[in-house]
């Protein structure tokens, strides 16, 4: 009979703090070993999390509890590492709980429900809960393999996406399953949600190690201690489901968005999963407001005129996470009546906080991890997943700072840029009789500048995150703005060179009608003019220094000529 524990066996890879090789290690050594690691290194970003949430996070926290308060984190956190006390507790609880880790168990497969069967018999290939395979109606651009073609799993991969598919998986109609009848209909079952992080935008702060990312997921709240996981329920996973509220942290962290059982086989190699079955799983009635990695948006009600509903923050696909770096920062909603408002992460407030107490150091390395998946016709297909980071001041945590207004002003400067390139576009396009790029057709000129910004821009978080010296920031923020100033100048340069000789004349075009029409002309020197005024307002460091540039050249000039004289 095939064995897989989870708890021993290799299925977690992650990197070495010492040398960066990638090991393949088991539950127990990720976690013992854990100071001495830093990164999971898998097949797709968004198994990070899910592997955090669904198992890594809740066993940390269910074993040792939650940090009672900002003292209790702070002691753990300056250990740097699990105390002897601690991976005593852990070790005791993983022998207590080994039975149900076991991945392929005959009684109660981890994460999975015994005997699963489709209520026609059938079963489907590994591939279903792979979403770069093509299956079904989930066909990835320039798949190598077809739905037919067979994909053996080792037992580690299959668990990552089994973990992966409770998380992430597709909407649409799932198989009905034996032992679900009150669910299905004519053998299938409708109306299945995407999996709970499908629903989010995912925000993941992480450490150094994997010790310290653990500690930086893990809430400061009671709420933190409520709930168990999905392996210490008192019966095993059957086929039926229920839509429900989770009753705490350890509960919606271990969430079973779907019934599925692993079918292993032998080969020469060892067990292989080449077959699944899929069903529906517990749905999540709301997602409840103490859910702490994702940001919220608030906007009015549509029934109450006087309620705000809150709604989880999704990333946008193509969107680096910096330009949403207002989000981030946004520690508390400013006005709970306001449309459009937006709050970060409970776990980033956690961080700001920590820092304003001292207990996290202003240069300490912090990087945020964005997560998140678009989907596509009805959520039953996968279009884009979404995965971005950055390095993040904590000291930008904290709204009284020096360092939050300038990472925003930092943001605002890139997005104006753009703006700026994009209203040049327009006023050339109308001096030559065409009407400006719509901002919803094809690629607006303003995006090539936020595309040679990313790099600048994470630069300059970076060197602001390690940085105390303020002067040094300083000069610094002088020459990101040098720097921008010549990156827009250099994606505007082909819009000038594109326009024709008749632009030099210019155009004239009329606006409104009657009294109240107006005349505008746009020509290629009205263009330049606007373009350089907005440059210099926007950036306003580089505008100052290329003037005293210009005016000590124009001395060196004059001094030249009198000393020729």
């Amino acid at each position: 009979m095939a064995r897989f524990d989870l708890i021993d066996e290799g299925w977690l890879p992650l990197r070495r703090k010492d040398g960066g090789t990638v090991v393949d290690v088991g539950i127990g050594e990720a976690l013992l070993d854990s100071h001495e690691l830093t990164d999971l290194v898998v097949e797709l970003p968004t198994q990070v999390p899910a592997l955090l949430r669904q198992v890594l996070l809740p066993i940390v926290m269910d074993a040792l509890g939650a940090p009672a308060d900002r003292a209790d984190w702070k002691r753990r956190f300056a250990a740097g590492r699990f105390s002897q006390v601690e991976v005593d507790r852990l070790g005791g609880y993983l022998d207590e709980h080994r039975a149900r880790f076991d991945l392929f168990s005959s009684s109660a497969p981890f994460a999975q429900v015994a005997g699963l069967e489709a209520t026609n018999g059938e079963t489907k290939g590994s591939g279903l809960i792979v979403p770069t395979e093509a299956t079904g109606n989930n066909v990835p651009l320039f798949a190598s393999r077809t739905e037919s073609d067979a994909l053996p799993l080792t037992p580690a991969q299959a668990a990552r996406w089994l973990l992966h598919a409770h998380c992430w998986d597709t909407a649409a109609i799932k198989p009905g399953a034996k032992g679900d009848e009150a669910h299905v209909k004519a053998g299938k079952t409708t109306g299945n949600p995407t999996g709970p992080l499908g629903q989010l935008g995912l925000l993941v702060p992480m450490g150094p190690t994997l010790y310290e990312t653990l500690l930086l997921n893990i809430p400061i709240s009671s709420r933190a201690q409520a709930g168990s996981p999905q392996w210490r329920a008192a019966e095993p996973a059957q086929a039926g489901w229920e839509i429900r509220t989770p009753d705490g942290m350890l509960d919606l962290w271990t969430w079973q968005a779907r019934r599925i059982r692993l079918i292993p086989e032998p080969s020469p190699e060892g067990d292989r999963v080449v077959r699944i079955v899929l069903a529906a799983g517990d749905r999540v009635r709301t997602i409840p407001e103490w859910e702490p990695h994702t940001a919220w948006a608030f906007k009015k009600s549509a029934e109450k005129a006087s309620a705000v509903d809150r709604r989880p923050r999704r990333h946008t696909s193509g969107k680096a996470i910096w330009r949403g770096l207002e989000a981030l920062l946004a520690l508390e909603r400013a006005d709970g009546s306001a449309g459009g408002s937006v709050e970060t992460s409970t776990l980033l407030v956690q961080v700001g906080d920590l820092e304003a107490e001292g207990i996290l150091p202003d240069e300490y390395p912090l990087r945020v991890s964005a997560f998140g998946i678009v989907y596509g016709n009805q959520s039953a297909v996968i279009e884009d997943v979404y995965h971005d980071e950055i390095p993040l001041p904590v000291a930008g945590l904290r709204e009284d700072a020096d360092t939050y207004g300038l990472l925003l002003g930092l943001v605002q400067q890139a997005e104006d840029l753009a703006r700026a390139v994009n209203h040049l576009s327009g006023d050339l396009r109308r001096a030559t009789g065409l009407a400006p790029i719509p901002w919803d057709k094809a690629q607006r000129p303003g995006e090539q500048v936020l595309h040679a910004l990313d790099s600048v821009v994470r630069r300059v978080l970076a060197r602001i995150q390690t940085e105390q010296d303020w002067d040094v920031i300083q000069q610094g923020l002088l020459a990101w703005e040098l720097t921008a100033h010549r990156a827009a100048r250099e994606i505007a340069e082909p819009l000038f060179a594109a326009v024709p000789e008749s632009v030099f004349a210019g155009r004239q075009l009329r606006r409104g009608t009657g009294e109240g029409a107006s005349a505008w002309t746009y020509s290629l020197g009205t263009a330049e003019y606007n373009f350089r005024t907005r440059l210099n307002k926007i950036l306003p460091a580089a505008a100052d220094a290329r003037r005293e540039q210009a005016m000590s050249t124009s001395t060196d000039r004059a001094d030249t000529v009198d000393t020729a004289t």
